[in-house]
């Protein structure tokens, strides 16, 4: 028995290579066309030109943030492939919110004309059916082409649009290229696939960096490539998740999976596999899939002595941590904090006071908003730490699912799962033991779990769940959040008691835009930009008009919002000298232009009756709720120029409202008898 050599994502319904339409898709384009019909929307209808505010932009994208940072380099290499094609590719979050976009000038002039820009709302609720909003309506690889669009404005377009999955399998946002329907091409949903794939597998792997990964297909060529299947365990052996390539090799749902470990998905407990890792050549053994498929596999694992210990593995044995890491890239010297020293007198008040109490394990808290750097300050402390040769484990409590944060944070016993392996899983927090636990997000912990962390921390022990038995540990604890737990706990929704446990010392980590060190930082990023083999060659400088934009804007996403945005700029400007205006993305731009203006209203200015009405009518004076209200409806159209989507999302009401009321102000302006 074999599989396929490429297993590639669901195709599109009833695509031919040509791009013919088969019968399931026509079925499909009907069914998205009936949902269209059903939310309001009318072929005829103008697009809606409100995008959100761009305050609202960058909280979305500071939500999507995992996936902004791995999509940015990978849509710039999918535009590269399709560039002078009348095309541009998009990114969307799970809601159909355009986060950001790359095309060609002249086609971005035309695609603006339908509001096709970063701010707008493109889910099938907003503009019928299109590949975005289908794509995300349906979960699958989606083509609408031309006239399949609902609305008429937009059926000069072809779109290929695939949707894009968390390390849970959960929908996260989606990618799309969009172009001129006149230069539709069988190719671009093939592009497409591959670049959401390679976005899902970074995602996949920076959630689970330091559980064991898998890597497996059939043929051993294909390891490395997009198409190796990848599953990820616990050190002990407990099934997390995989990603989609996986699930077609083994043949199950991720739901399916849940009951699974590594003994009941390949046939031998883990110790083995690691025994036969250490031995194999290139670290690669053959294993065997529960349909009977025989498929070559390699592992990677950031294993520490701790974890390996605790996964049945001597740590005192020097080949068995040597042979899990010599499959990972060698990891580059942390910074100490001296390295984040970069001459504003705000960061260096922040050092001094970490360094008074490093190596006294007294517990810290970073605060600071989204973005400023509180992880790579954690990493620093526990870089200049005595325990800095202990483990780093990093554990986001906004990003694990709620159901799994307490097995995640300090393990499970035997029986405590449905399938769980003999002994048991081991929790963050044991593997941390003799090193650092970095809590981000802290304030997202749920309340039942606080007391739990309070008593831990306080005994300096972990129960793991179904366990009678109690396991020692030395972690430092460090914390990080952007919100105020001050006032969590004032409403009940932070105790009161772990608060003051892990307040040891708290710092702040100022804003970007509080900064004083904007040229340094802005430089050091460029420069590691170029050692991570982002682009190649020596950097271009950041010309002075350009570091002038910078000190001017707010950075509302602080250095990783820069930090994305000098990535972009720096391949824009390959083989120049310098990065100039020229460089920059247009949305910066656009929001850099904006950030004086007013916010756009959301809702309708009320315009005098007499102006909704012909001239020389006068209107019936309206005496009941319901002719104010209607005729109050007709106004906000009137104020967004007849755009029946605008005024109804700036009234926060349906489509269909908007026409019924329109329907009875029309009564209202007729003469009587």
């Amino acid at each position: 028995m074999t599989i396929p050599a490429e297993p590639t994502r669901p195709a599109i319904s009833g695509e031919t290579g040509d791009g013919a339409v088969q019968p399931e898709r026509a079925e499909l384009i009907a069914q998205a066309h009936q949902r269209s019909a059903s939310y309001g929307l009318r072929p005829y209808e103008s697009p809606d030109f409100c995008p959100v505010l761009q305050s609202e932009l960058k909280t979305r994208i500071e939500r999507s943030q995992s996936l902004f940072t791995y999509a940015l380099p990978v849509m710039e290499t999918l535009y590269d492939q399709i560039v002078n094609t009348q095309s541009m590719v998009i990114l969307t979050d799970a809601d159909g919110l355009i986060l950001h976009s790359l095309g060609d000038d002249d086609f971005l002039a035309q695609a603006d004309k339908v509001a096709l820009r970063a701010g707008a709302d493109w889910s099938e609720e907003s503009r019928g059916t299109n590949a975005i909003g289908t794509a995300l309506a349906e979960n699958r690889a989606t083509l609408v082409h031309g006239a399949d669009h609902f609305l008429e404005a937009n059926q000069f377009l072809t779109c290929s649009c695939m949707t894009i999955l968390d390390a849970y399998g959960k929908t996260v946002g989606a990618l799309d290229v969009t172009g001129d329907q006149r230069g539709f091409h069988k190719h671009t949903m093939a592009l497409v696939r591959m670049s959401a794939q390679m976005i899902e597998n970074q995602l996949f792997g920076s959630a689970f960096r330091d559980m064991v990964c898998i890597h497996f297909h059939s043929r051993a060529e294909f390891l490395g490539t997009l198409v190796e299947g990848i599953v990820s365990f616990t050190p002990g052996g407990r099934f997390l998740s995989s990603n989609r390539s996986g699930h077609f090799q083994l043949g199950l749902t991720n739901k399916a999976l849940q009951a699974h470990t590594f003994s009941s998905l390949f046939g031998m407990p883990l110790s083995l596999f690691f025994d036969a890792v250490r031995g194999a050549p290139a670290g690669i053994v053959q294993l065997q899939l529960p349909s009977g498929v025989k498929v070559s596999a390699r592992m990677e694992w950031k294993a520490s002595p701790a974890s390996m210990a605790g996964a049945g593995v001597p740590a005192t044995t020097p080949d068995a941590v040597a042979a899990p890491r010599r499959l990972c890239p060698a990891p580059a010297k942390p910074e100490g904090l001296a390295d984040l020293d970069t001459g504003d007198a705000q960061v260096r008040t922040v050092i001094g006071k970490l360094r008074k109490v490093i190596g006294k394990d007294i517990p810290v808290m970073v605060l600071g908003e989204t973005g400023t750097g509180k992880e790579l300050m954690a990493r620093a402390i526990h870089a200049d730490s005595p325990r800095h040769a202990g483990p780093f484990i990093a554990v986001n409590c906004a990003s694990i699912p709620e159901n799994l944060i307490e097995s995640e944070l300090f393990g499970y016993e035997e029986g405590a799962f449905t399938g769980a392996r003999k002994k048991g899983g081991i929790g963050k927090m044991l593997l941390a033991n003799g090193g650092t636990l970095f809590l981000d997000e802290i304030g997202d912990m749920p309340l039942h779990l606080q007391g739990r962390l309070l008593r831990a921390l306080q005994e300096r022990a972990v129960q793991p769940l179904g366990s009678s038995k109690v396991i020692q540990v030395d972690v430092l604890v460090v914390c990080a959040t952007n919100r105020n737990l001050r006032e969590m706990v004032a409403s009940g929704q932070f105790r009161e008691d772990l608060y003051y446990r892990l307040n040891g010392l708290v710092v702040r980590l100022p804003a970007l835009r509080e900064r004083s060190d904007l040229d340094v930082v802005a430089g050091k990023l460029l420069r590691q930009d170029q050692s991570q083999g982002h682009a190649g060659g020596e950097p271009p400088r950041i010309s002075d008009a350009v570091m002038e934009l910078f000190r001017r804007y707010h950075w509302p996403g602080n250095m990783r919002q820069l930090g994305n945005l000098l990535r972009t700029a720096r391949l824009m400007a390959e083989g120049e000298a310098e990065i100039t205006e020229d460089h920059l993305p247009d949305d910066f731009l656009d929001d850099l232009r904006e950030r004086q203006q007013q916010a756009a209203t959301t809702a309708a200015q009320a315009a005098p009756v007499s102006a909704v009405l012909p001239v020389g009518q006068a209107a019936a004076q309206p005496t009941r709720l319901a002719e104010v209200e209607a005729l109050a409806i007709v106004a906000a159209v009137n104020a967004h120029h007849g755009n029946i989507s605008a005024a109804a999302k700036a009234l926060g009401i349906s489509r269909n409202t908007v026409y019924r009321k329109m329907e009875e102000a029309r009564g209202l302006s007729q003469p009587p008898g």
